[in-house]
């Protein structure tokens, strides 16, 4: 990692994408590979922009936009823009700061966090960081005392809202990142589980499999969910949907809302584009369900054709992690700024005022 002595946004970078490209000489080769591969050969990596690439949007004349803006209600919260950080993990691979200077910069720019369970700060620290727009992610531990740890702590620290990931149970290392020889700094650790048996081995018998066994052995199944539910009074969200029936039923199950995600193309190399499947999962839980979208964004005409699709609101991933290598917390915040600013420019050139005018007759597929 070669972070710059003080933070300063490159004269390059002119919209949010040119993060990415900066990012290339601002991490490591092998720091970078990893961030920016998925699992096996990134079939779904690949997928997630080119499902963007596949809609236009039509522009519009004659409408009177001069009292527009980009206000979303989610989770009981008003925020100024549907642009959320999507949790991501060790992010000490960017920057010494890591999630802290992520988190200052939710807080400059009135964004919601994520902090991931996974995270290489303290949870409790992020929280004190991120200002009063935060929630935690969590990940399913082996032991429910230890599930309900983290629970209890981020309910402590503030965070408002709970996204559980359900896509990640296992994981297949990204060739890209092999190849290049990446292993995990030292001080990339997951700090918040130093006190839980995070690397329990499992004793299997000589006809099992090392996957269903011993790797799946310990994945959530519904009973996991509903017991999680039962222990707050937090919305829970569920990320890492990609199939209507799993959206249905996790609706009539009770969740809060749903995360339209392929795991950024860590999880299943080979599943659909995240973009590709919003429409058929906004169509079975209706309107008036909450959806978010994660995967691919890379510009706020992006995150137009999202909300256009069915989303409520986006997630941000890779860019956030780029922005923050290239200039800490002033990049990250830089970058959203970026991200709101060409939102609104694709939506007065196609004549929406607000989030609500923007719908799938404001795109043509091709």
């Amino acid at each position: 990692m070669k972070t710059p002595a003080i933070s300063v946004i490159p004269p390059e970078i002119r919209c949010a994408q040119d993060y990415e490209l900066a990012a290339q000489r601002s991490m490591a080769a092998p720091g970078y590979a990893y961030v920016a591969g998925g699992s096996g050969r990134d079939l779904t990596v690949a997928a997630n922009l080119t499902a963007f690439s596949q809609w236009s949007v039509y522009p519009r004349v004659l409408r009177d936009v001069s009292g527009g803006h980009t206000r979303v209600t989610l989770a009981r919260q008003t925020f100024l823009h549907p642009i959320l950080l999507a949790p991501v993990a060790f992010q000490k691979l960017a920057h010494p700061a890591g999630e802290i200077d992520t988190a200052r910069a939710a807080r400059a720019t009135d964004s919601c966090m994520v902090c991931s369970t996974l995270s290489s700060s303290l949870l409790e620290d992020v929280a004190q960081a991120a200002g009063p727009h935060k929630w935690f992610q969590l990940y399913f531990q082996t032991k429910r005392e230890d599930t309900r740890a983290l629970l209890a702590r981020a309910e402590a620290a503030g965070y408002s809202t709970i996204v559980v990931t359900l896509d990640a149970s296992i994981q297949v290392a990204s060739a890209r990142a092999m190849e290049a020889g990446f292993r995990m700094p030292a001080d990339c650790v997951a700090v918040n589980l130093q006190t839980t048996n995070v690397g329990a081995s499992v004793e299997l018998a000589a006809d099992d499999s090392r996957i269903f066994q011993g790797l799946m052995r310990a994945a959530p199944t519904w009973p996991e969910l509903a017991w999680l539910m039962a222990e707050t009074s937090l919305p829970i969200w569920v990320k890492g949907i990609l199939h209507p029936d799993d959206a249905l039923a996790l609706k009539a199950a009770g969740v809060a809302g749903i995360v339209v995600s392929n795991h950024g193309g860590r999880s299943l190399d080979g599943a659909p584009a995240s973009l590709s499947v919003l429409p058929a999962i906004r169509a079975i839980v209706g309107d008036d369900f909450p959806l978010l979208l994660d995967g691919g964004i890379r510009s706020g005409t992006d995150i137009f054709k999202a909300l256009a699709l069915g989303a409520d609101a986006v997630m941000v991933g890779r860019l956030q992690m780029y922005a923050l290598s290239v200039a800490g917390a002033l990049g990250v915040a830089h970058m959203i700024k970026l991200l709101r600013e060409e939102l609104e420019i694709c939506m007065s050139q196609a004549g929406c005022a607000t989030l609500g005018d923007i719908g799938s007759g404001a795109l043509l597929c091709y």
